[in-house]
């Protein structure tokens, strides 16, 4: 027997006995097959199966007869349980034909043994039966040329030796098949334990498991381990980062994976054949599908001898297994780091709450800034008050320290205007906005945070890294985050430095007030080695106030303070004392220098302000080797006793203080 007549013998049992519904062990299948061997229900829905067999046997008896001496020279025939004749390949003459077909149909309507004249001897049949039942199920028959009455006896018995071979080489044809089918059965249930086994494996590993790139590995072993010469890939949907080449982008857009994305979109498995570098292949897309969406699709392709249907139903279950564990994986994940992220941003509040210093506030937020997103480059702009153009008040780029640029200009002004966060992946290949800071560092990503407070955009925090692709969808959520506690804290450090620097300024001149040039004295007495104090006085400012008006005195006074400020170095301190009367401290000045400084400005005033008025000065010094310390309020009645001399001897002049 062939192989192909083998296997055209067994499909079509195995339509019958398991494809409609398979046996769930090897029991069952005995069960069904001791009912064919024992009962063989012939219907008109088992014929074609049992004609096949009948062939079969019939071909395997045949060759058999011929291979041994025969008792009668005889013509074979054989029919079905129906009377259709089986074999016709010896030739027979029409007229044998019909002889042969009436014996068999006299067969099956008497169910036992007939004999039939032919023109040329005698046409014997005999039935087939079952073994147990004695269910009909062919009829063997033969054509004997020149056979007496006398003979018929033997022929007949010889004849039903014959048939009984005949149903041997049945039996035997079908109980090959049993065997084969069950060793198939056997090998089926085998290899479906041992799936069970794996998928069992799986879904316990899978679900101890509490890292996302753990469960992507897991998965990838498995298959490789069922699928060695199948090629697997994941497409993720996602921002996840992952060092496993397997792991790739999935592109929704664009016709690169169409499978892929159709499984993506509608959550089911899709499978296609497909013809590869390496031959027939069944080309796979199985959705990694948790209960909050779908992650990504399986992508494999896996040669057509290499799988089954019982395997795609086990690559399904694992991608359900997967999505299930990896999702879990995945909240665990966002879970610490939303924790993190809590416990960093406290931190992060507390810190830059300590200090209420501007300096402090932005050289701290871009330290903490680089450290936690691991950028390379940072830059805190801040706007100014009309609103015109942004400052860079904090960058670790030093090209751009104290830089202005126009409200419109690059990213910070894009957030400036749009009030929404930006994120770029690739500097280099967006094109449509230029920025100093990603020209200057050669960076690629960039993620950009406003700074918000009550409502209003201050400015804006710029992170960049030289890598593309560097900052993830997490690191610009935190950063939206972030940037409201550091705009915060900004606001709070500028407010407190306004409020300082009002308490500490004369309202009406912008000249500092007289309790800070006392402290800063005091600051000055503790380190330096000698310095100066000028006392200004405007001359008859009453009658100034009394002539032109308190508006006008009020004039005058700014514009002796602006000569005042626009005379003095940058380090020496200007305030007002009181009234129409000011006080410059000249920190490491002699009183000769003092004078210098106190006559320019006299000059000045004189020239200058509109209307004309004068001033008188007095001039104190002190030294640290002098042989009694001057405190404070000494250097002041000093100062103030010489402006006295300097009114009583006719006002518009300077003197020092304990001039003889």
């Amino acid at each position: 027997m062939t192989k192909q007549s083998r296997d055209d013998l067994m499909q079509p049992l195995n339509g019958i006995t398991y494809l409609a519904s398979p046996p769930e062990n090897e029991g069952e299948a005995r069960s069904e097959w001791t009912h064919w061997l024992g009962l063989l229900d012939i219907t008109s829905h088992d014929y074609p199966y049992i004609s096949s067999l009948l062939q079969s046997a019939y071909d395997d008896w045949y060759d058999e007869m011929q291979a041994h001496p025969a008792a009668y020279r005889a013509v074979w025939f054989t029919a079905d349980h129906r009377g259709e004749l089986l074999d016709r390949r010896q030739g027979q003459p029409q007229n044998e034909q019909a002889a042969a077909l009436k014996a068999v149909r006299d067969c099956l309507v008497r169910r036992d043994w007939v004999v039939s004249k032919t023109e040329g001897g005698y046409s014997i049949a005999v039935p087939v039966w079952t073994r147990r039942t004695r269910e009909l199920i062919a009829v063997l028959g033969c054509s004997i040329a020149n056979l007496t009455e006398d003979g018929i006896a033997g022929a007949r018995a010889w004849t039903e030796m014959s048939a009984l071979h005949f149903r041997t080489c049945f039996y035997k044809r079908f109980e090959d098949i049993f065997v084969t089918d069950m060793l198939r059965v056997n090998k089926q249930a085998k290899r479906e334990e041992h799936r069970r086994r794996i998928l069992f494996q799986v879904v316990q590993k899978l679900h101890t498991q509490i890292d996302v790139d753990s469960v992507l590995t897991e998965v990838f072993e498995r298959i490789a381990g069922m699928y060695p010469a199948a090629t697997v890939e994941l497409l993720m949907s996602q921002d996840h980062l992952s060092r496993d080449p397997r792991v790739k982008s999935l592109q929704l857009q664009g016709d690169r994976d169409p499978m892929c994305v159709s499984a993506f979109m509608e959550g089911r498995m899709l499978r296609a054949e497909k013809r590869g570098a390496d031959g027939e292949c069944l080309e796979i897309a199985a959705p990694l599908v948790g209960k909050q969406g779908v992650y990504g699709v399986f992508h494999l392709l896996i040669p057509l001898g290499e799988i089954d249907e019982v395997d795609l139903q086990l690559i399904g279950m694992l991608a359900d297994t997967a999505g299930s564990a990896f999702e879990n994986a995945k909240l665990y994940e966002q879970s610490n780091l939303l924790v993190s992220e809590l416990r960093l941003i406290n931190e992060l509040a507390q810190r830059l709450n300590q200090s209420l210093r501007p300096k402090e506030v932005f050289k701290f937020a871009t330290d903490e800034l680089l450290s936690i997103f691991k950028a390379e480059y940072c830059c805190i702009s801040q706007i100014d008050k009309d609103g015109d153009f942004f400052e860079i008040t904090a960058s670790n780029v030093p090209s751009l320290s104290k830089e202005n640029f126009p409200r419109d200009y690059g990213f910070s002004g894009l957030v400036f205007a749009t009030r929404e966060p930006i994120i770029l992946s690739d500097y280099k290949a967006y094109g449509k906005i230029t920025s100093r800071l990603m020209e200057d560092t050669g960076a690629r990503s960039l993620i950009v945070a406003p700074l918000v407070v009550r409502g209003e955009v201050i400015g804006a925090i710029m992170l960049a890294h030289r890598e593309e692709r560097f900052f993830s969808y997490d690191n610009y959520k935190l950063l939206q985050v972030l940037s409201s506690h550091i705009g915060l804290a900004i606001a709070n450090a500028s407010l407190h430095a306004e409020v300082r620097r009002m308490a500490n300024h004369d309202m009406l001149t912008e000249l500092y007030a007289r309790h800070y040039l006392d402290d800063r004295i005091q600051e000055h007495q503790k380190l330096d080695e000698g310095g100066s104090l000028i006392i200004v006085d405007i001359d008859l400012f009453k009658q100034v106030n009394d002539t032109y008006g308190h508006q006008a005195g009020d004039k005058i006074l700014k514009q002796v303070c602006s000569i005042i400020k626009s005379t003095i170095r940058k380090t020496d301190i200007a305030a007002r004392w009181g009234g129409e009367e000011l006080a410059v401290y000249l920190p490491g000045a002699d009183a000769k220098c003092g004078q210098q400084i106190a006559e320019s400005i006299r000059y000045r005033v004189a020239m200058e302000t509109e209307p004309q008025v004068t001033v008188s000065c007095g001039i104190a010094e002190w030294t640290r080797d002098g042989s009694e310390k001057i405190s404070v309020e000494s250097l002041f009645y000093l100062a103030d006793m010489a402006l006295y001399k300097a009114k009583k001897n006719g006002r518009n002049q300077t003197r020092i203080g304990l001039d003889a």
